[in-house]
């Protein structure tokens, strides 16, 4: 049977840069950082205390003020993100079906936040003294459900973790409900709040993080020969998918085309890369047979590029063994330099980055990357500034602790 085709019709997000779109976008065209020293609590011992955090999150309209005082902060991003990505999409729940309506926003590590605050009350007042709360609030799964009992959508709503690749496997996932018609409309993506004292020390233990601390805002140097960790992020990228012929059907602003995506396992360790490439070179070349697509379509790649040591040459040395020689006509750059590295949230972020290159024909800059390893020589990084491009097919790599990878492919919408 032929696929669905499957087409994005709106995108809404929580970042270090705010939650409008446009002006995210903007940011990362003039490649600005929005990596600053963390606020949220003390961290003046720790040998990193800096991060893409957000300061505030402009919620009213889209959750309820005494709901937003008590949920987990990875639940309000992901509550603001998703009513913003409906309200994008133009979406009228009076003129849905409802039970073909879904849910997939996945996130890495949950409610951060409660975990540890519930830790800390019952050490401190006792089990009795815990919020009855504290487990709906833990789970990975809250966000999507209150954002789906909020509008009634009674499709397929679960949450996947898959670490930093959990966005772009509920990506694949929701675009697989439509083409198998099973649903209308998904919204899909990831949202995550680790910035916490544990969150920030449990990266800092197994020495995954830079410690630039005087120059925080050049602490994320990908492909860089002095890259020495990723800078942490947090917040949540939703985009809505619609089956083409439903997107038509409501007059939906129809801004990209999902091609197809895929995921692979390197089964080789808990947090590193297999050095070939060759478990990511699977699932790219996974992900362009899924997209039907020749290979030399795509010419531009936002990349996992987290600024570790060997993780960025093993993306590189995966795209060569996909492309070959073709690798020397495509853009690629780096989002995370800006962002920070959003975990469970850092895919769909970064997809929303890729659609916005294919809408405006400009890629943002790839930061910081100032004297880049041998092994990308002759290769168009974008370090140079903002590029402009007519994209003919993008993809968008993440890849996850437990060697957990994914791909997404999007295109301009043709018709």
């Amino acid at each position: 049977m032929k696929k669905k085709r499957v087409v994005v019709t709106g995108m809404g997000l929580v970042s270090c840069f705010g939650s409008d779109i446009d002006e995210f976008y903007e940011k990362l065209l003039k490649g600005e950082s929005g990596i600053t020293p963390i606020e949220s609590f003390d961290c003046s011992e720790y040998p990193t205390r800096f991060a893409g955090e957000i300061k505030k999150v402009d919620h009213e309209g889209y959750i309820d003020k005494k709901q937003a005082r008590r949920v987990d902060p990875y639940i309000l991003y992901t509550m603001v993100a998703g009513n913003r990505a409906i309200e994008n999409a133009k979406l009228d729940d009076s003129k849905l079906n409802k039970e073909r309506v879904g849910v997939i926003i996945g996130s890495g590590m949950g409610g951060m936040h409660t975990f540890e605050n519930g830790v800390h009350t019952l050490a401190n007042r006792g089990f009795n003294r815990l919020t009855p709360f504290f487990i709906p609030y833990v789970i990975t799964n809250m966000g999507g459900s209150l954002l789906a009992t909020d509008h009634g959508f009674m499709g397929p709503n679960y949450s996947i973790s898959t670490a930093c690749a959990t966005a772009n496997y509920s990506i694949v996932a929701a675009a697989n409900h439509i083409r198998n018609g099973e649903a209308d409309v998904m919204l899909c993506g990831g949202a995550e709040a680790p910035l916490t004292p544990v969150g920030v020390a449990g990266f800092v233990v197994i020495k995954a993080l830079s410690t630039n601390n005087e120059e925080p805002a050049k602490a994320g140097r990908p492909w860089d020969k002095s890259r020495d960790g990723f800078v942490m992020g947090e917040g949540c990228g939703v985009l809505v998918l619609e089956s083409l012929e439903h997107a038509q059907a409501r007059g939906a602003p129809i801004i990209a085309e999902y091609l197809g995506g895929a995921y692979s396992c390197d089964a080789h360790h808990m947090t590193s890369p297999r050095e070939d490439g060759s478990g990511v070179a699977i699932c790219i070349e996974k992900a362009i047979k899924d997209a039907e697509i020749a290979p030399e379509q795509i010419n531009y790649v936002n990349a996992h590029a987290t600024c570790t040591p060997v993780g960025d040459l093993c993306e590189i040395r995966a795209m060569k063994k996909v492309f070959g020689d073709h690798i020397y006509n495509i853009t690629i750059n780096a989002t995370k330099p800006m962002t920070g590295h959003c975990l469970g949230a850092a895919a769909a972020i970064e997809g929303i980055a890729t659609i916005k290159a294919i809408q405006t024909g400009k890629i943002h800059p790839t930061i910081n990357c100032d004297e880049p390893e041998e092994e990308v020589e002759g290769i168009d990084l974008a370090c140079d500034g903002p590029k402009e491009i007519k994209i003919t097919a993008a993809a968008s790599n993440s890849f996850g602790f437990g060697g957990h990878n994914s791909t997404v492919i999007f295109g301009p919408y043709n018709g």
